[in-house]
C-alpha cells in the first residue's frame, strides 16, 4: 500500500449551514490559548525576573511545570469528556484557567507564579485536548483533515506571534495586567464557545468511566499501531518545535542580537511558513495519500535540522542563513502536524477524547523533551544543540512510522 488515502467524507456537519458557521475559527481558538498563554511571556521573563528577585532556572519552572500538568491533565480530561460529553469540560476548565492567570497576576514570588501557570494548565488542557476531539465529532475523511490543519496552523501561530504580543502588552500594561489580559481572552473564549456550539458528544456513543476502563482504553491505545505511528510522529515534531522555541533566545537574541521587538517579529514571521505548509499538506495528501505525504514532509523537516546545523557550523552569525533553515524545517513539520493527527484520530471515533488525549499527552511530551535536551546540551553551540536535536527527532519518527507501518501492513495482508 503506497499510502492512506483519506477519502472525501460525508462531513457529520454541513461547513455551510448556519448551525455551524463559526465553528471552524472558535475550534482554532480553542486549540491555540494554551500555547499563547505558554510563548506570550518568553519575553517578558527579564522583567518578571527582575521585579521577582528571580535567576533564570526559577522562572523556567513556569515552563516546565505548565507542560507537566497540561500534559497529565489531558490524560483526564480525554476520557471524562467521552463519558460525560464536551461542553461542561471545556467551560469549565476555561474558566479554572481564568482564576490561573489572576494568580499569576499577583504573584509576589516565584512559587506563586508556578502555581499560577499550574492551574493555567490544568484548565486550558482541555480547550486544547478537546478542539480535536469537537473536530473529530463534527467532521471525517478530508474535511477533517483540512479542519486539523487549520487548528494545527492555529496552534503553530499562537506561539509565533504571541512573543511579539507579549513584548507589546509589557511595554504598554506591564507583566501584571498580561495574565489579565490572557484571562480577559479565556473568558470570552467561553462566551463565544457557548453561544456557537452546543453538545457534539451525543449521549449514545458515551462510554462508562471506570478507572479499568481508562486504563484499559489507553493500554489498547498504545498497542494499536494505527495510533502508536502517527502519534510519535506528532511528538517528535513537536518536540523539535518546542526545542527551537526554547533555543530561540539565546540565538537569536545573545547569539544574532536581535532586539525583543525584532525577536517577536522573527516569531510571527515563522506563521506564515507554518501556514502555507498547513494549507498545502492535505492538498498533496489528496493526490499521493496521507502517509507518503508524512514521509515527504518528515524528510523535509529533517533537511531543516541538517541545514540548521550546517548553519551552526558554517555560518552561525549571519540571521538569513538561520531564518531559511529553520523554515524548511518549520514547513516540513507544518506538512506532518495535522496530517499524523489525523491519521492517530480516524480510527477512533467513539474514543475520539481518550485519543485527543493521549495523542495530546504524547505531544506534550515530546514538547518537554525537546526543551529538556536543549536546555541539558546548552554548553554546545546552542544553533549546533538545535540542529542535532532536530535532525535525531525526524529520524525517530521516519524509523518508527516506517515500521508500524510495515508491521500494519503485515498484519492486513494477512
Amino acid at each position: 500500500m503506497n499510502g492512506v488515502r483519506i477519502e472525501v467524507p460525508k462531513p457529520a456537519h454541513d461547513r455551510g449551514s448556519p448551525s455551524v458557521r463559526g465553528i471552524l475559527p472558535l475550534l482554532a481558538a480553542l486549540a491555540a490559548i494554551g500555547a499563547l498563554s505558554t510563548n506570550i511571556i518568553l519575553p517578558l521573563f527579564p522583567i518578571i525576573a527582575a521585579d521577582l528577585g528571580a535567576s533564570s532556572v526559577e522562572l523556567g519552572l513556569t515552563l516546565s511545570v505548565f507542560f507537566a500538568v497540561f500534559a497529565l491533565g489531558q490524560l483526564v480530561v480525554g476520557p471524562l469528556s467521552d463519558s460525560y460529553g464536551r461542553r461542561k469540560l471545556i467551560v469549565g476548565g476555561l474558566l479554572v484557567f481564568c482564576v490561573g492567570g489572576v494568580v499569576c497576576a499577583q504573584a509576589t514570588d516565584v512559587s506563586m507564579l508556578v502555581l499560577g501557570r499550574a492551574i493555567q494548565a490544568a484548565g486550558v488542557c482541555a480547550a486544547s485536548v478537546l478542539a480535536r476531539a469537537l473536530a473529530r465529532d463534527l467532521f471525517e475523511g478530508e474535511a477533517l483533515a483540512r479542519v486539523l490543519a487549520m487548528i494545527m496552523v492555529a496552534m503553530a501561530a499562537a506561539p509565533g506571534f504571541s512573543p511579539l504580543l507579549g513584548s507589546a502588552a509589557e511595554k504598554f500594561i506591564g507583566w501584571r495586567m498580561t495574565f489579565m489580559g490572557v484571562s480577559s481572552l479565556g473568558l470570552a473564549l467561553v462566551f463565544w464557545y457557548a453561544m456557537r456550539l452546543a453538545e457534539t458528544h451525543s449521549t449514545s456513543r458515551r462510554t462508562p468511566l471506570s478507572a479499568t476502563s481508562i486504563f484499559k482504553g489507553y493500554g489498547k491505545l498504545l498497542l494499536d499501531a494505527r495510533f502508536v505511528g502517527p502519534a510519535v510522529v506528532v511528538a517528535c515534531v513537536t518536540g523539535g518545535l518546542f526545542g527551537f522555541f526554547t533555543a530561540a533566545p539565546v540565538i537569536l537574541l545573545e547569539g544574532l542580537g536581535l532586539s525583543s521587538l525584532g525577536f517577536g517579529v522573527f516569531f510571527a514571521g515563522t506563521v506564515l511558513v507554518v501556514f502555507a505548509a498547513g494549507l498545502l499538506g492535505p492538498r498533496i495528501a489528496h493526490y499521493l495519500g496521507t502517509e507518503r505525504t508524512v514521509y515527504i514532509g518528515l524528510f523535509v523537516a529533517l533537511a531543516g535540522g541538517f541545514l540548521v546545523w550546517a548553519a551552526a557550523a558554517c555560518n552561525p552569525g549571519d540571521l538569513i542563513t538561520f531564518a531559511a533553515a529553520i523554515s524548511v524545517f518549520l514547513f516540513g513539520m507544518g506538512m506532518v502536524n495535522p496530517l499524523s493527527t489525523a491519521l492517530a484520530l480516524v480510527p477512533f471515533a467513539a474514543q475520539a477524547g481518550s485519543a485527543s488525549a493521549m495523542l495530546g499527552f504524547l505531544q506534550m511530551s515530546g514538547a518537554a523533551l525537546g526543551a529538556a535536551l536543549v536546555t541539558a546540551l546548552s554548553h554546545y553551540v546552542p544553533m549546533t544543540a538545535l540542529g542535532l536535536i532536530l535532525m535525531a527527532a525526524q529520524v525517530i519518527a521516519i524509523a518508527v512510522f516506517g515500521l508500524l507501518r510495515a508491521r500494519r501492513s503485515a498484519i492486513e495482508t494477512g
